[in-house]
């Protein structure tokens, strides 16, 4: 034989191999990505994918619709929760007299103060908007109650 056709025959031989090569990677790709379904054709598995992903993006809205929901419902739950105690008389030891303070993220809420003496402890709720005494005077320790779990609340928020 002559030289040329040999080499004609090898460079033949070299592209008949690479050919093969990538015919079995792209085969081998295929049957990865039909493996696992009941479909026969690569189209029909995409077309599962795309539905599948309009499924998921639907469902993707509908729950930022949620979540935007609950954020402009949530500036209306207890946030912010304090107790202070103190002792408002001098005849009695200790500090058994205390104020709960329950806000908001606007600051409304309630302050609950139980004034406790030797006889008798007495119970009050006063009504509190954006930190300041709605119907009622408040005292200046349910100020400072007040004013204390503001802070609390917004520290953790600085730290976060």
């Amino acid at each position: 034989m002559d030289q040329p056709v040999i080499y004609i025959l090898l460079g033949f031989l070299v592209w008949l191999i690479v050919l093969s090569y990538y015919y079995y990677r792209s085969s081998q790709h295929y049957q990865r990505l039909v493996q696992g379904s009941n479909r026969q054709s690569l189209s029909e598995v995409l077309d599962k994918i795309i539905d599948d992903l309009k499924k998921n993006n639907q469902n993707i809205e509908e729950l930022e619709k949620k979540i935007k929901n609950l954020s402009q419902e949530s500036v209306f739950y207890i946030q912010k929760v304090g107790l202070l105690r103190f002792n408002p008389f001098s005849d009695t030891g200790g500090d058994q007299s205390f104020i709960l303070t329950i806000l908001d993220s606007q600051d409304t809420g309630i302050v609950l103060t139980s004034l406790h003496s030797r006889g008798i402890t007495r119970w009050y709720a006063k009504k509190v908007k954006q930190g300041v005494g709605v119907d009622h005077e408040l005292s200046e320790e349910e100020k400072l109650a007040i004013k204390k779990t503001i802070l609390i609340k917004n520290k953790k928020e600085l730290q976060v």
